[in-house]
């Protein structure tokens, strides 16, 4: 059966109100935790960018959950520093840590300065990455020459068993060439459709068997118009697609480049609603495809709101 976790978004909450957040989401029984891994937000009016690798610690330690993100190795972390950090995890909460890496945007690499390739560039710089990940964990010393740079590196603080690591994927083309080296996919909610065309790439090009996690959008709220108006105001960016999210540099040019973007937009683009049953639908499309664990991530800043709603109504219904 699928699982349904919560996912905390580092972008819109303070780093000490999602740990409380993650404690009250297992009491109401979401069955994991995921979170995002930026060093800004996607809108000056999220507000917040806590680092996610201090956070994982602590909410591992608060909680049973298991938990994962999504990191971008290449720029802001050296693919050796991220395996370290993803083992030191491992060590201390046996089984429970889980990574995706991905190609990355500019809105959180940029930072470093150093040049932002085109996507097969940053793809082919992704896979490198990945064997040198996978190589540390296996206890190699480490030395590779290539589009990133090691030189005889060696983990000794490792796991029994390595972390999982997920191909993070939004289009079949990158699901295909991820699914070589990745132990799993990631990638994120929509029509059930598109959504089955990502994972059937990753299953024909290396993927058959390996399990596939997903990222869910919603926005609710008790009333239809206060689903909207957050959704607006917090998620707005959505909008923009793939082409468009790697590209931007800053929250202000991410705000100048959806002034004009419209409530019914990202109404869209978002599962918006204040029915829960209606979000219990839009939910239970995964397990038919596959999908063994879906992060649910609410748009708005009514968190607690969100999670008790959710835990009472949506969970059961789902597992029923």
């Amino acid at each position: 059966m699928t699982r349904y976790g919560y996912h905390a978004s580092h972008e819109q909450h303070a780093p000490d109100r999602l740990l409380s957040y993650v404690r009250a989401a297992e009491a109401a029984g979401f069955e994991g935790g995921m979170c995002s891994d930026h060093f800004h937000p996607w809108l000056p009016e999220e507000g917040q960018s806590g680092y996610a690798w201090a956070w994982l610690g602590a909410a591992l330690q608060a909680t049973s959950l298991s938990f994962g993100t999504v990191s971008a190795p290449g720029w802001r972390y050296h693919p050796a520093i991220l395996a370290q950090k993803a083992a030191t995890l491992g060590v201390m909460f046996p089984g429970r840590i889980w990574l995706a890496i991905g190609s990355g945007e500019a809105l959180n690499e940029g930072i470093t300065g150093l040049p932002w390739p085109p996507k097969d560039e940053r793809t082919a710089r992704l896979a490198e990455s990945a064997e040198v990940i996978k190589r540390l964990w296996r206890g190699e010393t480490v030395t590779h020459h290539g589009r990133v740079v090691v030189e005889q590196a060696t983990l000794y603080s490792r796991p029994r068993e390595a972390p999982l690591l997920f191909g993070a994927a939004l289009s079949p083309e990158t699901a295909a060439a991820v699914a070589a080296w990745a132990d799993g996919l990631c990638t994120i909610g929509g029509e059930a459709d598109h959504v089955r065309e990502v994972i059937d790439a990753f299953r024909a090009h290396g993927g058959e068997g390996k399990p596939v996690y997903l990222q869910h959008v919603v926005s609710w709220a008790p009333t239809e118009s206060a689903a909207r108006e957050q959704a607006h105001w917090q998620w707005r960016q959505s909008v923009l697609g793939g082409a468009v999210l790697p590209e931007l540099r800053t929250p202000a040019q991410f705000a100048a480049a959806t002034e004009r973007v419209t409530v019914d937009e990202v109404a869209r683009q978002v599962r918006v609603s204040s029915d829960l049953a209606m979000h219990a639908e839009w939910l239970s499309v995964y397990e038919p495809l596959g999908v063994d664990a879906v992060y649910i991530m609410n748009a708005g800043k009514n968190q607690e709101q969100y999670i008790e709603a959710f835990g009472a109504t949506v969970l059961p219904a789902l597992r029923r």
